[in-house]
């Protein structure tokens, strides 16, 4: 068949909720053409490592990604479907064996877009002896065992032999098992391809990464600002409709509001809690509030053996229990999260995945009970509990404070539950990959594309790229490759379901809320609108 269509039903879905609950927005045409040589400031903050498509998992780096390349498919920015992008066709007979033809297309260095550039990029991502952290995407082409061997042995080969290059445009993946969505996924970022180059100076490309999509990277100084401009040259129909953007570095969301209300910023894609409240008489419909795939979590260090104990299920469901999300989300988020209560997003819709109310009373707030689980779970490992998050975005401190005043009113124990802030998000995903989280942490959920199947396995599944905690359960496992191998949707929605009551069941992390997209930008700008996964549309939006 000519690509897929099993993701249809989650497009829908995205594009309905969208359209009934967001608010606020930019001039849908953009009022005049704007001034495309003119360049806009954005709010940002430092990515965790270097800008190599398999190694940023995270969302900063993930917002430049998305701007300096385009891969086989795009997330359509309004309704989330996956659509083909340098991808002329994919298809299959068995949901096993791929054949990929893509596009005429070139890098902004003027090198070709070729089968070799992908089979090159997936390879290298796949790698063990690369370490990147996204290699786990790579998991279903056959041979990823012998490239990435996940028992402590040695590689035995450098490349996948599930890849093969047939021609300049053509190139053939076979699966060690069926996964009949695989062509929706090809849209992340960790699917890019590479130049030449990357491979050939790895240094000097990841000082002024070489992509091709819509915008070049002119400069980057950490801590500081990142550049992008407009590449005039951009083969795709999705060109920059401005001069370039210009990423300002802040170590707290408030100052870059106070910044945006003074006219030295254009576009804050994340409105602090504490100005949630007076947003809409300060920007009107310069702010935006708009339905995204996100959920925030709390996970927690099972490789921290107080964390993994028998009864521990109970501890974690007692916290649960203990956390008003209601009053939380009306207080401090001013009813711009929802509180949560399944481990996906309403987005999915119910086709897709989302059923509300699947948490069951693990997730309603209940003082008495939470105070019972907790005791016979054998209490709260070290008599308290830390919750650690980064301070500078996300006004995360607001609602960690939020959270242990409510736990510790619960329990009716002032000091049961305390924040521990780490300075930067970097620093914070630095400590969580080297698995020094000794109590609960934040984990935020920004989905990679609108698929039930992206909100559990990569989080849940043993050993997978995000799953931060090292949580492992075989029926999971199990459960999941099972969805993974059905080709009927709703049989394949039901199998993750099942998966999903799995990590229900064992409370593997506490499901907080769902989170809205929120921006505000300046007069300077139109057009400006947020996609499904909470990130500004930069090449759309005009200038002037």
């Amino acid at each position: 068949m000519r690509g897929a269509t099993h993701a249809k039903w989650t497009a829908c879905a995205v594009a309905v909720a969208l359209a009934a609950t967001a608010c606020g927005g930019g001039d849908d045409d953009g009022g005049s053409g704007g001034d495309t040589s003119a360049v806009l400031s954005a709010s940002w903050g430092d990515p965790q490592n270097p800008l190599e498509p398999a190694n940023t998992n995270e969302v900063q780096g993930g917002k430049v990604l998305d701007m300096v390349f385009r891969g086989l498919k795009r997330y359509n920015p309004e309704t989330g479907a996956a659509e083909d992008m340098l991808a002329e066709s994919i298809e299959t007979s068995d949901s096993q064996n791929f054949t990929i033809k893509i596009k005429d297309w070139t890098f902004s260095n003027g090198e070709k877009v070729t089968a070799d550039s992908f089979v090159n990029a997936w390879n290298y991502g796949a790698s063990l002896k690369n370490n990147q952290k996204n290699a786990y995407f790579f998991s279903y082409i056959e041979g990823y065992d012998q490239v990435h061997p996940e028992d402590g042995s040695k590689q035995t080969a450098d490349t996948l032999s599930g890849l093969k290059v047939v021609d300049e445009k053509t190139f053939t993946v076979k699966l060690n098992q069926k996964f009949s969505t695989f062509p929706e996924t090809l849209g992340y970022s960790a699917y890019a391809p590479l130049p030449q180059e990357f491979f050939d100076d790895h240094s000097a490309w990841l000082s002024k990464p070489v992509g091709n999509g819509p915008y070049t990277i002119q400069s980057y100084a950490k801590g500081s600002q990142m550049s992008l401009r407009a590449w005039e040259d951009y083969p795709g129909e999705d060109k920059a409709q401005n001069g370039g953007v210009d990423l300002k570095v802040y170590t707290d969301n408030n100052t870059a509001y106070t910044d945006l209300l003074a006219g030295n910023l254009d576009l804050v894609d994340d409105v602090p809690a504490s100005q949630l409240a007076n947003v809409q008489a300060d920007l009107g419909d310069r702010y935006l509030n708009t339905p995204a795939g996100i959920i925030q979590t709390l996970a927690f260090p099972y490789y921290d053996e107080k964390w993994d104990q028998p009864d521990s299920d109970k501890v974690r469901t007692g916290l649960s229990r203990a956390i008003d999300r209601k009053q939380i989300t009306e207080t401090i988020f001013q009813k711009t999260r929802t509180p949560a209560t399944d481990w996906t997003s309403p987005v999915l819709g119910e086709e897709g995945g989302f059923e509300e109310g699947f948490c069951g009373d693990a997730c309603e707030y209940d003082p008495d009970e939470a105070k019972k689980l907790i005791e016979e779970g054998g209490g709260l490992p070290g008599g308290q509990v830390k919750i650690t998050y980064n301070a500078d975005t996300g006004s995360h401190k607001d609602w960690v404070d939020a959270v242990c005043n409510s736990i510790n009113n619960a329990l009716d124990n002032e000091k049961a539950c305390v924040g521990n802030p780490v300075g930067t998000f970097a620093d914070f995903r630095n400590q969580i990959t080297d698995l020094k989280m000794s109590g609960p942490f934040r984990a935020g959920w920004q989905m990679d594309y609108p698929l039930i199947q992206n909100f559990l396995q990569p989080l849940y599944y043993t050993n997978a790229s995000s799953n931060d905690g090292k949580w492992s359960n075989k029926e999971f496992d199990d459960l999941v490759d099972q969805a993974n191998a059905e080709a009927d949707t709703a049989k394949a929605v039901d199998l993750f379901k099942q998966a999903e009551a799995v990590v229900r069941d064992n409370m593997a992390a506490i499901p907080l809320w769902y989170q809205n997209g929120s921006a505000g930008y300046s007069e300077r700008l139109s057009n400006v609108k947020l996609n499904p996964f909470s990130v500004p549309v930069y090449n759309e939006i005009k200038v002037g």
